[in-house]
Formats: C-alpha cells, sequence, structure tokens
C-alpha cells in the first residue's frame, strides 16, 4: 500500500509540476497535463494517504 501511495503521489505532483512548467512556457496540453494531476492528487493520492494513516492511527 506504501508503495503505491508513494507512486501515485509522485506521478501527481510530477504531472502537476511539468504542466505548470509548460503553462509557464506557453505550450500546448499544459491544461490537460495540470487537470490529470489535480485528478491523480484528489482521486487517487490524498484517500489513499489519509486512509493509511487512519488505519495507522487506529491499530
Amino acid at each position: 500500500m506504501k508503495r503505491a501511495i508513494y507512486l501515485i503521489g509522485f506521478l501527481a505532483t510530477f504531472t502537476l509540476s511539468t504542466g505548470f512548467i509548460f503553462k509557464l512556457m506557453h505550450w500546448p496540453g499544459a491544461s490537460v497535463m495540470m487537470l490529470t494531476g489535480f485528478i491523480l492528487l484528489d482521486i487517487g493520492f490524498l484517500p489513499m494517504y489519509f486512509y493509511d494513516k487512519y488505519k495507522a492511527a487506529k491499530s
């Protein structure tokens, strides 16, 4: 579980930062990359991270 959390977190931050750089340079595809990064962060990483913290606190 930890490995999946770290992988999705890395992919989300990498996609967001790449999208941000693309946005600064006015290159095409920046909006899609940033949207993908936010979706990975909000739907993938954060729920898994908080569920793992909840499980650790419970035990």
